[in-house]
């Protein structure tokens, strides 16, 4: 299972994990599998109540104790790791609900998605026992979480929304331990992202290079 939730996740959440020492690696893959499995719900969307009805399913469940959710979910099982966080996956639920709201996006609705991305990795920096950096885990997944948003955003406004509160997030700044690489990995190439307006994350060697020196050093 673990060696297909690896080649299921996009390439950079995949290049980022390949970086996560220890217990950290399980919960990187456990959150990074949870949110693509949302994001595809999103993305496959012909019917906006029924996408909403099948989130609304994983807010409720991952809010419960593992022990009180449905068996036959592999994910589910997988998350079992999660256990006294079930508030911030039940969160990230709902910030990926924020995108079928009825079209443009304003603040309130990237804000809302951008939120429950950040506080699922903030929660994530409390169980790998980095709790002191969850704040900077925080800022670090808002940012990749913002210009992940505006890479997908086919409106100019709401993409330069979105580019507007990733760079007031990329120069406030963070600082990440060992333990939380694979975010520190995301975070310096969302940054970077910023920096130049927006585009792939991976969009050349230089990306690349930059992938390499973060999953090393961390900055």
């Amino acid at each position: 299972m673990k060696t297909a939730i690896v080649a299921s996740l996009p390439i950079p959440q995949r290049l980022a994990l390949s970086y996560a020492p220890g217990r950290s690696r399980e919960l990187f893959m456990a959150l990074f599998a949870l949110d693509a499995r949302l994001a595809g719900i999103v993305r496959q969307a012909r019917e906006p109540m029924l996408a909403q009805m099948r989130l609304a399913w994983w807010r409720e469940t991952l809010g419960k104790p593992g022990g009180e959710r449905p068996s036959g979910e592999p994910l589910l099982a997988f998350l079992a790791a999660w256990e006294g966080e079930e508030a911030a996956l039940s969160g990230l639920a709902e910030g990926w609900e924020s995108l079928l709201a009825e079209p443009p996006f304003g603040e309130e609705e990237i804000r809302s998605f951008a939120k429950g991305r950040a506080d699922a990795f903030a929660a994530l920096a409390r169980l790998a026992g980095a709790g002191g950096h969850a704040d900077a885990a925080r800022k670090a997944a808002h940012c990749w979480a913002l210009m992940d948003l505006a890479r997908g955003l086919s409106d100019p406004r709401e993409r330069d929304l979105a580019l507007a509160l990733a760079e007031e997030e990329a120069a406030a700044g963070w600082a990440l331990p060992r333990s939380l690489r694979p975010l520190s990995v995301l975070g310096g190439l969302a940054r970077r992202n910023a920096a130049r307006g927006g585009g792939e994350l991976l969009g050349g060697p230089g990306d690349m290079l930059a992938a390499l020196r973060l999953g090393l050093t961390g900055r």
